[in-house]
């Protein structure tokens, strides 16, 4: 393809669009011809030929498998020691709480498993309890992925078996039998298929664009899940900093600080870098506000820092550094929560050849987060003390999430269609940094693909409740120790 300059002017900006597109990692030919809708679906269908559609109901554990325990001690000798008994108690609560705590045990498992060769921004840690609905910068609700600790080039097929697998032990925890974990599965399977197939047609900025909206949301599903969907979206709507501030804190001497609930949330007075802890703040936050545009620093710049605090989060998350910040802007009514989260490498990145062309974790998060949400938290980014990366996000921002209820078999109708909106979002999020063309192609338009891994996740399931009971003899054994049940929250 023959470009013509037309100007000096023109002549800067192609070349200043080659380096930025180089500076990002993509691909040299930034400005070659590119192939059609139609020739893309082609190549993604060929693709068939050299990995089957079928192929993806395998799985067997191979003969040299990591013991699971193994692998999650390797990741607690990053993490606070005295925060990792906390890590254990919310795994071994129920099968499914052990699969969200372990993306890097299902990581070297699924490293074995049959891809396409397509790759997309991939999750790393998908499953059903990492959706949810959260406010856009246009202060709209938005059903979307919410959790991007492991963001990293890979396999698509990675995000979707393990959404599938999360679909079928959610299932077999709320009390459904393998008919029905497998029709969870499915739905996943059938809802990204039908998507991918959709934003195939789409132009760049529309899939870009797209978004999947509270009114989007209500249609896909059934009139009785849309009661309890029209409840949590309710619910987003009044939660945010001022909420969190009843929530989270007290007045102190005419001004709010952080209860403490230890282990869960600490006052500390040194950090886990060794420096004292202010000063490894300041640090972070120093490289953190260097990290944001400039119109977001002069929105910051309004607030103050009142008080901070270490705070426990999630499941797989749990010992890994993370600190809340609480700002004060207008008065004592205009609060800012911060949320100053560890990023440590993506359990993705020993098991694929791509790698993310920044020196820190956290900003490899904000990438992956910007390019597969589209419009996400105005105050995201990044800093660093010592060796240790974050990232920075609002704590509360209109932000909210779908629970499960124990032998709950009456809400499994409901359960089977938010695992299609799942489907849904996670197709979007990768037609955003993949080639949907191609994926769409590959997947195709009979139920093939469905089948398959419905298979491959009712297999896996089964694995999540061995290595389950695994980590559960490991505690009766005396090799792991385990937190109280009042102290892991």
């Amino acid at each position: 393809m023959s470009v013509v300059i037309l100007d000096a002017g023109l002549d800067r900006t192609y070349h200043l669009i080659r380096q930025a597109a180089g500076e990002a990692g993509l691909v040299e030919t930034f400005m070659a011809k590119r192939p059609s809708i139609e020739d893309r679906l082609a190549a993604g269908k060929a693709l068939r030929a050299k990995t089957p559609r079928s192929s993806h109901a395998q799985w067997k554990p191979r003969s040299d498998r990591p013991d699971p325990v193994a692998i999650l001690e390797t990741q607690n000798a990053t993490r606070v020691a005295k925060l990792v008994p906390v890590r254990y108690a919310r795994m071994l609560v129920t099968p499914f709480t052990f699969l969200r705590g372990s993306a890097a045990v299902m990581a070297d498992d699924l490293s074995g498993t049959p891809v396409s060769g397509l790759q997309v921004a991939a999750c790393g840690d998908m499953h059903v309890s990492n959706f949810g609905v959260y406010a856009s910068a246009e202060r709209n609700l938005v059903f979307a992925i919410n959790d991007f600790d492991e963001v990293h080039p890979g396999p698509w097929e990675w995000d979707l078996k393990r959404l599938a697998a999360s679909a079928a032990v959610a299932a077999r925890f709320m009390g459904g039998d393998r008919v029905e974990a497998e029709a969870a599965a499915r739905e996943c399977v059938r809802s990204y298929r039908k998507r991918m197939r959709r934003y195939a047609g789409m132009g760049y900025l529309q899939v870009w664009y797209e978004r999947i909206d509270e009114q989007a949301v209500l249609g896909a599903i059934s009139p009785k899940l849309r009661r309890e969907a029209e409840g949590v979206i309710k619910k987003a709507r009044q939660k945010g900093h001022m909420q969190v501030l009843g929530k989270v804190t007290e007045e102190v001497a005419g001004a709010h600080r952080f209860v403490e609930d230890v282990p869960l949330i600490v006052r500390e007075t040194h950090g886990d870098t060794g420096l004292p802890a202010r000063e490894a703040l300041d640090r972070i936050v120093r490289g953190y506000v260097e990290s944001l545009s400039r119109d977001r620093r002069a929105l910051l710049a309004r607030y103050r820092i009142v008080d901070a605090a270490r705070k426990v989060v999630g499941v797989g998350s749990v010992g890994t550094s993370c600190w809340v910040i609480l700002l004060q802007g207008v008065d004592r009514d205009d609060p800012l929560f911060l949320q100053i989260k560890q990023a440590q490498q993506s359990v993705l990145a020993p098991y694929v050849s791509t790698q993310v062309m920044v020196d820190n974790h956290g900003h490899r998060v904000v990438i992956g987060q910007r390019m597969t949400q589209g419009s996400p938290d105005i105050f995201l980014g990044w800093g660093q003390v010592e060796d240790r990366h974050y990232y920075v996000r609002q704590l509360a921002d209109m932000k909210g999430s779908v629970k499960f209820n124990e032998h709950d078999k009456a809400g499994l109708a409901g359960f089977v269609d938010y695992c299609g909106l799942c489907g849904w979002a996670l197709a979007l999020a990768h037609a955003k940094s993949g080639d949907a063309a191609m994926i769409a192609g590959y997947c195709g338009r009979s139920d093939a693909l469905d089948e398959a891994i419905g298979k491959f996740a009712l297999a896996y399931s089964k694995q999540t409740e061995h290595d389950h009971t695994v980590l559960e003899r490991a505690r009766r054994s005396g090799r792991i120790n385990v937190a109280s049940e009042n102290s892991s929250g």
